[in-house]
């Protein structure tokens, strides 16, 4: 029998168990809004207008993903119905950008490059990414984007009531983290700078000052010796205008070289500190030229790295690490200007970049870093972290140093992510509801025969442990049946010899691939 023949004799339209990934399963799009959730996600999501902590360790399969993408909606959801207590949310679940650009700056072997990883690297990719939705916002670019960022209705209203130093930091904050998805940083950074009403600093019309200086200082001077020549009278009043407009020029010019000299510094110095954001100590020169030096010193700009400071923690120096707390603060606070009161960041697949690909090892020399309490527990900030298993093994084998620097007991810890038995039937019968035609009512129990009772579903459910491992099991019964029975039986119940017969078929792989010898 075919298994579209059996599907459509039970009036559903499509198989609501063949999809194995949330990110590309047409029917988990379907029940966003109303799917059966996990008993702890409302622990996870937590209160969303104060965003908060939450740590999570799970399988393979067991909805880390799903989750994720149920917290985004909500918090579309609460930004829509609140427009003047948004959060900005920021998923962090491709980590490939981060360790490519560390990979190509520090040119080691990938072990060695893992473990150097550092908390500010985190920092620096997770404000890159918030940063970057927020300059979109503000000039109304990828606007039609799936993760866009909402812009108050009076928006040009609350950018003239901006005061200048915090305009001065959001330019700042732009200038390092702001990642443009096409064209060039310098452009990007010209019309933000006129967004924000910022002058085009002193450099060049310092240039054009001492060129005109030293115009007028050439034409005195051949002024000076025709009059010589040619009236054989000295002329008192011209060579000192010459000498003071010539010294005009030089000390403008020289002002000018020093200062170019001393952002040089500066930006390389920054350049060095932040490899992750790609930008180039030239960009960073030219978009610093544009503000004034006085507003450039009072930023808390990460120039310094201490190496020799707690290797433990991951991180580098406490003035580097300090320099990204200062800058997320004041982002955060810029944030509240416009009507978002928080950051809420989504961390996931942390198995599935390239320099990783599920190496536990690798997974927890990039994961380690973030487990710091200062980190994890910033005003406005709330940190999503959808982990896999490997990484809680990990965490149990740690010392009483690194529990007291993580303070896990404050994360909204949720220890291991299990499904029961009959939450994964009421997640299977909601998929499968969303696949019927209209006027369909059949349930999951319709498709077995009448020995086959919910609760021996139940049992078969409770022994996958995970959603994807249920769909699986659901969906070998459904081929299996098919595979046993011709079109011309008809028989459109499957047995519970079948049932059984797949329970321990599924339940053996599963048994292997918790063993490590077999695959998913």
């Amino acid at each position: 029998m075919n298994i579209d023949t059996f599907l459509q004799h039970h009036g559903i339209r499509q198989n609501p168990f063949v999809a194995e990934e949330a990110r590309l399963d047409p029917v988990f799009q379907l029940l966003l809004d109303r799917q059966p959730q996990h008993p702890d996600f409302p622990k996870i999501l937590g209160q969303i207008d104060q965003p908060a902590t939450s740590i999570v360790f799970g399988e393979k399969g067991s909805g880390k993903t799903a989750i994720r993408m149920h917290m985004a909606r909500r918090i579309a959801e609460h930004n829509q119905q609140n427009p003047d207590r948004r959060v900005l949310a920021v998923n962090y679940d491709d980590l490939n950008p981060m360790l490519d650009r560390l990979m190509r700056t520090r040119q080691q072997n990938t072990q060695h490059v893992l473990d150097e990883l550092r908390l500010e690297d985190h920092q620096d990719a997770i404000l890159g990414r918030a940063v970057t939705r927020f300059v979109d916002g503000l000039l109304a670019v990828n606007v039609d984007a799936p993760m866009a960022m909402a812009m108050p209705e009076d928006l040009k209203r609350r950018l003239r009531r901006l005061p200048r130093q915090e305009r001065v930091d959001l330019a700042v904050i732009a200038s390092l983290y702001d990642q443009p998805h096409s064209g060039t940083f310098q452009a990007r950074w010209q019309r933000l700078r006129k967004k924000l009403k910022l002058g085009a600093g002193l450099g060049m019309p310092t240039i054009w000052l001492g060129a005109v200086m030293l115009t007028i200082a050439a034409v005195g001077l051949g002024a000076a010796q025709w009059w010589l020549h040619g009236d054989e009278r000295e002329p008192i009043w011209l060579l000192p205008s010459v000498a003071i407009a010539t010294g005009g020029a030089v000390c403008l010019w020289g002002w000018w070289l020093w200062r170019q000299w001393k952002l040089l510094r500066l930006s390389q110095k920054v350049r060095k500190q932040m490899p992750v954001t790609g930008r180039s100590a030239a960009d960073l020169r030219r978009a610093w030229r544009d503000l004034s030096q006085r507003e450039l010193l009072r930023q808390p700009l990460p120039t310094t790295n201490d190496s020799s400071s707690a290797k433990s923690s991951g991180g580098g120096g406490e003035a580097g690490k300090d320099a990204r707390y200062q800058m997320t603060r004041r982002f955060v606070e810029l944030l509240r200007s416009f009507g978002y009161v928080g950051i809420i960041v989504m961390l996931d697949r942390v198995d599935e970049p390239t320099l990783i690909s599920g190496d536990p090892d690798r997974m927890i020399a990039v994961t380690k870093p973030m487990f710091d309490n200062k980190f994890l527990q910033q005003d406005g900030l709330g940190l999503k972290l959808l982990l896999p298993i490997e990484l809680r093994h990990w965490v149990h084998r740690e010392t009483g140093k690194f529990f007291q620097h993580a303070r896990l007991d404050k994360q909204n810890l949720i220890d291991r992510l299990t499904w029961s038995g009959p939450t994964l039937y009421d997640l299977c019968s909601a998929r499968m509801t969303a696949c019927l035609e209209t006027g369909s009512e059949t349930q999951l129990s319709d498709l077995f025969e009448p020995g086959v009772g919910r609760g021996a579903l139940i049992d078969a459910l409770d022994q996958m442990h995970q959603p994807r491992d249920a769909f699986k099991f659901l969906y070998a019964v459904i081929q299996e049946h098919c595979r046993l029975v011709s079109d011309e039986q008809a028989e459109f119940r499957i047995a519970r010899l079948t049932l059984d017969s797949v329970r321990r078929h599924q339940t053996d792989r599963l048994q292997d691939l918790y063993r490590g010898l077999g695959p998913a």
